[in-house]
């Protein structure tokens, strides 16, 4: 199960990076590239969506089925691996909600940036007319 979780983290990253780079000043000579790279990464990002659902589902699943260690029916160790157990599941129940705020945030700016690209078309060409 490690796996999906570096992939998630991965893909949380590279949307952090994307909107990081679309919302930096001073990238107007690489902003309209940026863009064509950003709305075309839009679509198979998506698929990060029901794979959080999965992830999400998977923590629930273990948090159900996992033996309770309440009083003194455990051992230290046991004790031990028990909130191991939960400050994981914290952890990546952190990356997922982080990796669907980021899509969010990705298609958000990216729809804004275009707009305000087509705005500023518009309004060079009304200049040209003037």
């Amino acid at each position: 199960m490690a796996l999906e979780w570096v992939v998630l983290g991965y893909a949380a990253g590279a949307e952090a990076i994307m909107v990081l780079l679309l919302t930096l000043p001073g990238l107007d000579g690489l902003r309209k590239g940026l863009i064509a790279v950003t709305r075309g990464l839009l679509k198979p990002f998506l698929s990060v969506v029901p794979f959080c659902l999965f992830l999400l589902m998977d923590i629930y699943w273990k948090y159900e089925t996992r033996p309770s260690c309440e009083g003194d029916s455990c051992t230290p160790s046991e004790h031990l691996r028990h909130q191991k157990s939960i400050m994981k599941s914290q952890r990546n129940a952190l990356l997922i909600a982080a990796a669907l705020l980021f899509y969010w945030l990705l298609y958000s700016v990216t729809g804004l940036v275009v707009k305000v690209e087509q705005l500023n078309q518009r309004l060079e060409r009304l200049k040209n007319q003037d």
